[in-house]
């Protein structure tokens, strides 16, 4: 029990759960200990607690659940792993997920049986309130990843001609509010926002102040359909705390909050980095059959490139005989603009995700990667010109690759901000495919560049 109490109280201290809790609790599970399972998992968080499901094995999960009954706090399931939590609903029973939908926000809510089956959905649906279950179906009425999807259904809004006494008593006495919020929105009879106003500037005014007149009508307005990247740009940018959400008749329909908008920018830049290495949406929770089909299809891909690289090596095979030091060589120039091309794409990348790169700043960038290539390229010729000289005994071999490195270190700087650009003028994602295409325009250029000026100069 003392190992128990260990772990305990170093999820106290905030810890991502061990290899032994995870361990006693598929022991207390097996065991059917109960007693010894609520023990365990008493104290610990509930981003921790989810930390901790996910480490379990599928079956074990349902179970953890079921064993903790009425204690288990169903807003953890927000907090794992999107597949995990999809396996969770599909095996938890409808009523079962009707209770812990009416416990959640309508966000989570939606997010928690957003990809069950219709019918399944319908069913949990039934067995809720009105009031719940007519603010979980305006979530699910719009597509997963958009502002409608993210937002919470409940909100307090008020009219304009109240009074700052009346909507206080109207807060306080109102029994199905929202259980936190930080600003209260003012709509006319149509339910179209006219402004906000933030608890601290009601809490400072008297009571018979009108609400109109103390409202911040600058608001920046969150279409219900704009995609969750868009909503956390804006977030970002405007040091944003809370947005209204509105549909297409600009009608108030929700709020986004900025503890949502957190989750959004992890994950979309979790998405940008994997996408990247050409690994999707993969997760560590994955299995091997899950992992292997995407992984393949894209180093299938690069098979491709790579042969294409090969076939220009081949065009030189003859000049590779008659000078073995080529072939030592070679590999070091076409990494040199490997490594040079992936720095500029994955900026460039970015930098379009966060539209930071638009065509009022794109000539600037692209001459400043251009200058990057061409100072790193001729510093770089030097370096390996000495090198190629001291270990050959060669001056025109040093020419060859110094040139051969500048000629490709330039090519590597202008394939990782064109070739970006070029697949996002086109509707493509840059972070999907720009990798497989700037290493072969390195390799390719790399490999050419070199055995090229080497048959021209020594041969």
């Amino acid at each position: 029990m003392t190992e128990a109490h260990d772990e305990i109280a170093a999820h106290e201290r905030g810890a991502a759960p061990t290899a032994e809790l995870v361990r006693a609790v598929a022991e207390a599970l097996e065991q059917g200990d109960t007693a010894k399972l609520r023990t365990l998992v008493a104290d610990v968080h509930g981003p921790d607690l989810a930390d901790l499901i996910e480490l379990l094995e599928p079956e074990q999960r349902i179970g953890l659940i079921q064993a903790l009954g009425s204690d288990f706090d169903f807003e953890v399931l927000t907090e794992v792993d999107e597949k995990v939590r999809d396996q969770i609903s599909e095996a938890l029973p409808n009523d079962v997920l009707a209770r812990a939908v009416t416990d959640l926000d309508s966000d989570d809510a939606a997010y928690l049986i957003g990809g069950l089956e219709k019918s399944d959905q319908k069913e949990i649906l039934d067995q809720l309130p009105q009031g719940d279950r007519a603010a979980v179906e305006r979530n699910l009425l719009y597509p997963e990843e958009t502002a409608g999807r993210l937002m919470q259904s409940d909100f307090v809004a008020v009219p304009p001609f109240w009074t700052v006494g009346q909507v206080i008593d109207f807060a306080r006495d109102t029994e199905d509010l929202p259980e936190t919020f930080s600003e209260i929105f003012v709509v006319d009879p149509g339910f179209h926002l006219l402004g906000s106003i933030n608890i601290s500037r009601l809490l400072r005014s008297k009571r018979e102040v009108p609400v109109d007149t103390i409202m911040d009508a600058d608001r920046h307005l969150v279409l219900a359909t704009a995609d969750q990247e868009e909503v956390a740009r804006q977030f970002e940018r405007y040091d944003l705390v809370a947005a209204p959400v509105v549909d297409k008749n600009e009608r108030l329909v929700g709020v986004v909050t900025v503890d949502d908008v957190v989750d959004v920018i992890e994950q979309e830049a979790d998405e940008d980095v994997k996408l990247l290495a050409g690994v999707g949406d993969e997760r560590l929770t994955d299995s091997v059959r899950q992992i292997t089909p995407p992984r393949f299809a894209w180093l299938f891909v690069n098979l491709f490139t790579a042969i294409l690289a090969s076939a220009v090596i081949s065009i030189f095979d003859t000049t590779i005989e008659s000078m073995v030091a080529l072939a030592v060589l070679m590999p070091i120039v076409a990494s040199m603009g490997g490594n040079a091309g992936t720095q500029t794409m994955t900026v460039a990348v970015r930098a379009l995700a966060t539209k930071e790169l638009n065509p009022a700043n794109v000539v600037r960038v692209v001459v400043r990667e251009t200058a990057v290539g061409l100072i790193n390229g001729l510093a770089f010729a030097l370096i390996m010109a000495l090198i190629a000289v001291a270990w050959f005994g060669t001056d025109k071999l040093g020419l060859v690759i110094g040139t051969a490195m500048v000629v490709n270190l330039l090519a590597a700087a202008l394939a990782g901000i064109f070739i970006p650009l070029t697949l996002a003028r086109w509707g493509f994602d840059p972070a999907v495919s720009s990798t497989v295409f700037v290493t072969t325009v390195t390799d390719v250029v790399g490999f050419f560049a070199f055995l090229g000026l080497a048959t021209l100069w020594l041969t």
